[in-house]
């Protein structure tokens, strides 16, 4: 499924335009990336939680050439899913 399909199942399922339910989808994504990034966890019960995680600064090897090379520290966004996602996933 693509963000546009997406939309038209919102829409359908909420009974509202395809204008609203993309105005509905943006804001949401748009909160989550904005506190995702300012180091906030967003948690939706039972379906998951998005969350920024810092990855330390290491060293890694080239495969081709075999040369180490440095890979600098990062901050990564990452999604835990609930259980109750994972539940319905597994059925």
């Amino acid at each position: 499924m693509n963000k546009q399909e997406l939309i038209k199942k919102v829409a359908a399922d909420a009974g509202i335009t395809q204008k609203q339910a993309l105005a509905a989808l943006e804001s949401t994504l748009a909160a989550i990336k904005a506190s995702v990034a300012d180091g906030q966890k967003v948690q939706l019960i039972g379906f998951g939680t998005f969350e920024s995680k810092k990855r330390e600064a290491r060293e890694g090897r080239n495969p081709r050439t075999g040369k180490t090379v440095k890979i600098e520290a990062a901050v990564l966004p990452v999604f835990k899913a609930g259980k109750a996602f994972k539940d319905e996933v597994n059925k």
